[in-house]
C-alpha cells in the first residue's frame, strides 16, 4: 500500500462509508460518525458490516472493566470520560449496567474442592449472617480486606490492596453496551448490514468500494465508497493481511451468586493447594482469575489466555472448552461459597485482539490508502477505549485527522 498524506479532505463532501465490524470498536465508530457535527443524513451514510451478529464476539463476552490506568494512556481519559458522558446522556445506568465500582488485588489461598466451611454445616443458619460475624470481620480487618468484601472465605485471605481511587474505575455490561450502541446509531441514521465483506477495491490509491455476501440471502454485492473503517478485531487480516494483529483464546464464566455480593472488580492472585481435585493429584500453583461483580446481580470472571485453538472463521464457530471454564469455576470457588454454590449462567470463549509490533496497540488512523482507516488491536481494553476510538475515526473522516486527542504513537503507517 502506498502511504498517502492526510492533506486529501475536503471538507463538505458526500460520504459514503462503511465500518466493518459489529463489535464495540466498530458499534462507537458507527455512533460518533453520525454524531459528528458535520454528519448530514442527505449527504452522509454510514453502514456497519457485521458477519453474524452484533457484539458476537470478545465485545458480548468481555469482563466490561473500565479503568482511567488503562492503556495506551494517550486515549485512555477520553475514553474514559466518554463513557461517562454516554451513560449521562442515554441513562446507560440502566440501560448497559455503567456504575463506579471498587478495585482491588486480592491474595488467597483456595479450598480443596471437598473441603466444607463451617457455614455449610449446623442448623441451617443464613450464608449472609455467617459472613458477617465478628470473627470473619475480624479476620478481613487483619487481612486488609474492605467489610463490604463479606463475600469471600476470610480464612484463606491472605491480603488485599486498593488498586484505584473513587472516580477511577467503572464498569459496563459489554453485551448491552454494545448493542445498545449500535443501536444507538442506527437510530441516527446509520445502516446495519449482516454480511461478510469480500473484498475492498483500492483503484487509483483511494477506496472506491465494498463487495459483501449478505447473511441473509448469500448474495455477492458491491456498494460504491468513499470510507472504509476495519474494524474487525482479531478477524482484520481477513481483509487486510498486512496489519499485525494476533488473536488470543480467552475463556470467562458468569455466575449467579446465591445472594447479591458488593461492587468490586478483583484481580487474584490464589494459590490453589495440591490435590484441589482429589480426582486429578497435582502440585501446588497459583490461579489468577479475574472477578468482577455486575449490578445485574451475576459475576463475571475470567481465567488466561491460550493459543492452542487457531482463530474460526465467524465468531458464531468460537470453541468452547469447558475444561478450561470449569477450571475457572473452581479457583473463584475456592475463595467464595457464593460463587462456589452459585448458579452459572455462562460457560464462553472469545478471541482478543494483539498488534504483534513491538510497540504494541492498539491501531487508529489512517491505513496509507485515501479513505481506509484502521481501528483494531485494542487487546482487553476494547470495551475501555471505544468510545474515544470511535470519536477519533469521526474525526478522521470528516474532519481529516484526529482532533480529540494526540495519537501519533498508534498511526497504523508506522506498522502497515
Amino acid at each position: 500500500m502506498i502511504s498517502t498524506p492526510t492533506t486529501f479532505f475536503t471538507p463538505h463532501r458526500k460520504t459514503n462509508s462503511f465500518v466493518q465490524g459489529g463489535g464495540i470498536i466498530g458499534s462507537c465508530s458507527a455512533y460518533y460518525l453520525t454524531r459528528h457535527p458535520s454528519f448530514d443524513p442527505s449527504r452522509h451514510s454510514v453502514t456497519l458490516i457485521e458477519a453474524t451478529e452484533i457484539a458476537g464476539g470478545a465485545s458480548g463476552k468481555a469482563g466490561g472493566l473500565l479503568a482511567q490506568w488503562a492503556y495506551p494512556s494517550n486515549i485512555v481519559p477520553l475514553s474514559y470520560k466518554l463513557h461517562a458522558d454516554l451513560a449521562e446522556e442515554h441513562n446507560g445506568k440502566e440501560r448497559w449496567g455503567y456504575r463506579e465500582v471498587n478495585c482491588g488485588q486480592l491474595i488467597a489461598r483456595g479450598r480443596p474442592l471437598n473441603e466444607k466451611t463451617k457455614s455449610d454445616e449446623g442448623s441451617g443458619s443464613s450464608v449472609s449472617l455467617q459472613k458477617r460475624s465478628a470473627a470473619a470481620l475480624s479476620k478481613l480487618k487483619k487481612a486488609r480486606v474492605p467489610n463490604d468484601l463479606d463475600w469471600l472465605e476470610p480464612e484463606g485471605l491472605r491480603g488485599y490492596e486498593n488498586m484505584s481511587d473513587p472516580g477511577e474505575t467503572a464498569q459496563v455490561h459489554p453485551y448491552l453496551f454494545t448493542t445498545s450502541i449500535a443501536k444507538l446509531a442506527e437510530e441516527k441514521g446509520a445502516k446495519i448490514t449482516l454480511g461478510s465483506v469480500t473484498n475492498i477495491d483500492y483503484s487509483d490509491d483511494a477506496v472506491k468500494s465494498v463487495t459483501y455476501d449478505s447473511k441473509e440471502t448469500g448474495e455477492s454485492h458491491t456498494i460504491p465508497a468513499t470510507d472504509v473503517v476495519i474494524a474487525a478485531g482479531p478477524w482484520t487480516r481477513s481483509v487486510l493481511p498486512e496489519a499485525p494483529i494476533a488473536a488470543t483464546r480467552a475463556h470467562s464464566v458468569v455466575i449467579r451468586p446465591t445472594r447479591p455480593v458488593s461492587g468490586y472488580t478483583l484481580f487474584t492472585n490464589i494459590e490453589i493447594p495440591a490435590n484441589f481435585d482429589p480426582s486429578k493429584p497435582s502440585r501446588p500453583t497459583v490461579a489468577t482469575p479475574e472477578i468482577y461483580a455486575r449490578p445485574d446481580d451475576t459475576v463475571y470472571c475470567c481465567g488466561d489466555g491460550d493459543h492452542t485453538v487457531p482463530l474460526p472463521k465467524t465468531s458464531a464457530e468460537v470453541e468452547v472448552d469447558e475444561e478450561r471454564c470449569q477450571e475457572i469455576i473452581n479457583q473463584v470457588g475456592s475463595v467464595s461459597d457464593e460463587l462456589r454454590d452459585g448458579q452459572i449462567t455462562a460457560r464462553q470463549a472469545c478471541y482478543l485482539p494483539n498488534v504483534t509490533a513491538v510497540r504494541g496497540g492498539p491501531l487508529v488512523g489512517h491505513a496509507g490508502t485515501k479513505g481506509l482507516y484502521l481501528a483494531a488491536g485494542h487487546t482487553c481494553w476494547g470495551i475501555q477505549n471505544a468510545p474515544g476510538t470511535g470519536k477519533l475515526i469521526s474525526e478522521f473522516v470528516f474532519d481529516g485527522g484526529a482532533k480529540s486527542a494526540k495519537i501519533g504513537s498508534l498511526d497504523p503507517r508506522n506498522y502497515l
